[in-house]
């Protein structure tokens, strides 16, 4: 086998500029018309809000609000990411094992889906005050609320996912005699995968107004972006306002970008590019 020579190395960088800066002149050019809008927003932005100063802050009483406080936001970002955090976890979990004994057993599936769907078109509004009577004034009830908003949509994309199971594929298992845990193992569970984090593309956003809704209607401690932004209201306060939304709002993306890098690396396999790798 040949060696490689200095020169040959010089020459195989050399022939892959090229590509990688027409890689990156493409992803520039596919992203000009995100960068065109946010730039025209930002510009209607600031024209409403130097003709409306009582409507809309600007961007820069926005930014200058962040800045002369962030001990302020930061402490209750925490607050907001702990319910975000323990209430998302508690309903991601409770809605697959769910769909998972829904999925084994029709029965309970037809007993209990129909309850499950009563509790879901109940206003969560309605439901967080009685959740204070019942479990006191401290976080429970929000991570309660936060983990009701999410379990609905786990609990569909997940049961889906494991009744999509391939029918050929599920009959050669059951004609080796395979157990229910093995066919939930081998077949079920890492079909179900791509159904599952399709929930979670829709939980984890819904996780942020489940937090902050919490926050708004569940009494007990005033901490996290939903009760800064209340308290703020109260005070027409509209750079905090509008600072603790685009804080929330930064949450919600980072959880979805977060969401994006850990489904390509688990779900390679069902990527349309990834076949033939």
């Amino acid at each position: 086998m040949a060696n490689t020579t200095p020169t040959d190395a010089k020459m195989t960088q050399k022939s892959m500029r090229p590509l990688h800066d027409y890689k990156l002149v493409s992803m520039v050019i596919s992203s000009m018309p995100t960068i065109v809008t946010f730039i025209a927003v930002a510009l209607l932005w600031q024209f409403v809000a130097y003709a409306n100063p009582y409507v809309i802050p600007t961007l820069d009483a926005i930014g200058n609000s962040l800045m002369s406080s962030p001990q302020m936001y930061w402490t209750n970002l925490l607050v907001t990411g702990q319910e975000i955090a323990i209430g998302a976890s508690m309903g991601i979990f409770a809605g697959f094992i769910l769909a998972v004994i829904m999925c084994e057993f029709p029965l309970i599936e037809r007993a209990v889906m129909p309850l499950m769907v009563v509790i879901m078109v109940t206003p969560v509004v309605a439901i967080a005050p009685a959740l204070v009577v019942a479990f006191g004034f401290g976080m429970l009830p929000k991570y309660i609320v936060t983990g009701l908003v999410v379990f609905f949509p786990m609990l569909v994309n997940s049961l889906a996912g494991l009744k999509e199971a391939d029918p050929r594929a599920l009959d050669v298992l059951r004609t080796l005699h395979a157990s229910r845990w093995e066919i939930f193992r081998d077949l079920r569970f890492p079909g179900s995968m791509p159904f599952f984090f399709a929930g979670l593309r829709i939980a984890l956003p819904l996780s942020v107004v489940g937090a902050a809704v919490a926050e708004f209607v569940a009494a007990g401690r005033q901490a996290g972006l939903g009760s800064l932004l209340t308290i703020a209201a109260a005070q027409a306060n509209l750079p905090v306002i509008w600072a603790s939304i685009a804080l929330l709002c930064l949450l919600g993306i980072v959880l979805i970008a977060a969401l994006a890098i850990v489904r390509k690396r688990v779900l390679w396999w069902s990527d349309e590019n990834a076949v033939g790798r």
